[in-house]
């Protein structure tokens, strides 16, 4: 989770004013909010999320150490591939997250002959996305939700209308499963090298190559 930091400061002789931090780590956050409020001139230090909640350092640090051993900070990429000669399309998605004080990464794909075009083919990827999701126990979080189709996140952000019959299904779909798991949703366009490694597993399943693998993300 990301936060920003809102605290007041006061001079020995009782000035204050208020300052706010740029968005950071929460467990960044408390770090610093610590460390001022031990200079004694840092008052009514709270954090405030993306979705504008407050939180004082004592719920911030009961959160974290809450969500310890289950995933958390997730960010998902998702993207698919249609292919008009035969029909078939591939879905892809690659998930990060922290778990126990380690850092993964899943990546997964699916085939599909089920779909009729690309822009549907986008919305089950984001779908498998969330199918995933369900497995790893993610509930209750924000999550970061990253694709290259402008379809599909502009109308999940509620900025386009879902006016196809067939794609509006898909975002109630995906609505309802947001709302069951708890989940709070982050939606980001990035261009389609941006996309990359999610592109190539929807490729690869459409070539019939079906993958699931999670690994450890460790610093260079």
């Amino acid at each position: 989770m990301n936060i920003r930091i809102e605290w007041i400061y006061r001079t020995p002789k009782g000035t204050e004013t208020v300052f706010h931090s740029e968005e950071m780590p929460a467990a960044h956050g408390i770090l610093l909010a610590e460390d001022m409020e031990r200079t004694g001139r840092a008052k009514s230090i709270i954090f405030i999320d993306r979705f504008d909640s407050t939180w004082t350092i004592k719920e911030m640090k009961s959160y974290l150490k809450g969500i310890e051993t289950e995933p958390h900070n997730v960010t998902v990429y998702f993207d698919g591939g249609f292919d008009l000669a035969t029909s078939r399309a591939g879905l892809g998605c690659v998930i990060f997250y922290d778990q126990n004080g380690k850092s993964y990464r899943l990546r997964r794909n699916a085939p599909s002959a089920q779909l009729t075009s690309n822009n549907e083919a986008e919305y089950a990827a984001l779908y498998l996305s969330l199918q995933e999701l369900a497995l790893l126990n993610v509930h209750h979080l924000p999550v970061w939700f990253i694709g290259d189709s402008q379809v599909v996140i502009n109308q999940m952000n509620g900025e386009w209308p879902a006016l196809e019959k067939d794609l509006s299904g898909w975002a109630d779909r995906i609505d309802a499963k947001l709302k069951e798991l708890g989940i709070q949703p982050e939606y980001e366009l990035v261009p389609r090298k941006a996309n990359a490694e999610a592109d190539r597993l929807a490729t690869q399943a459409l070539n019939g190559i079906e993958i699931t693998a999670t690994s450890e993300v460790t610093e260079d």
